[in-house]
């Protein structure tokens, strides 16, 4: 009897997990949604540092707001100026899609469009948020050129010897590797600039 217990439990979590990695599963789709909507996903997907997979998956785990958007369909079919891009996607987030879709009678293109719309705010904020980098690289630059200076007074004053100048040195490093750290967000943020 245990051992046929011990065996139905392994069936049954064979069988999740088998169910789970379906999902998972990554599958190429192409919508046709507009100019817009396409660099929004790139931008935001860029600035944050995930995959377009990821955001996809985030939108679409909401089946109440896609049902709520779904529900409108008629209002939200715009098919003027869309461009085809294919994006992959877990199959889950395409199964998702794909039912709702049918299920309202809203056309999947659609349903994207306005999904993707849902993400506008949140590339505003990080906009603001890529010009305040902007402004805090501009002030680590200023504070690495004053560290660069001590330096060189403590160099003049005690020498290179010293342990105190070897403290100043490794301050310097540590400030100098933030800054490029902090450039380098910036230079990867410059595209959101353009939105």
């Amino acid at each position: 009897m245990a051992d046929s217990k011990r065996t139905l439990i392994r069936f049954e979590f064979s069988e999740t997990s088998s169910a789970d990695l379906r999902g998972k599963q990554s599958v190429r789709t192409t919508f046709k949604i507009s100019e817009d909507a396409i660099n929004a996903l790139s931008l935001l997907a860029t600035q944050m540092g995930i995959k377009q997979k990821s955001l996809f998956d985030h939108l679409m785990e909401d089946t109440e707001v896609l049902r709520h958007i779904a529900s409108q369909a008629k209002e939200l079919d715009n098919p003027s100026r869309r461009l085809a891009k294919t994006y992959v996607i877990s199959r889950k987030t395409l199964d998702t899609l794909e039912r709702i879709s049918l299920k309202y009678g809203a056309p999947r293109d659609a349903l994207v469009e306005h999904s993707i719309g849902r993400i506008l705010p949140l590339l505003s904020r990080e906009k603001a948020k890529h010009e305040k980098r902007k402004e805090v690289a501009g002030d680590i630059q200023h504070y690495l050129e004053m560290g660069l200076s001590l330096m060189a007074k403590v160099e003049e004053n005690i020498g290179e010897d010293d342990p105190v100048f070897q403290e100043v040195i490794s301050m310097i490093r540590g400030v100098k590797h933030c800054s490029e750290s902090i450039d380098a967000m910036v230079e990867r943020g410059r595209k959101i600039e353009e939105y």
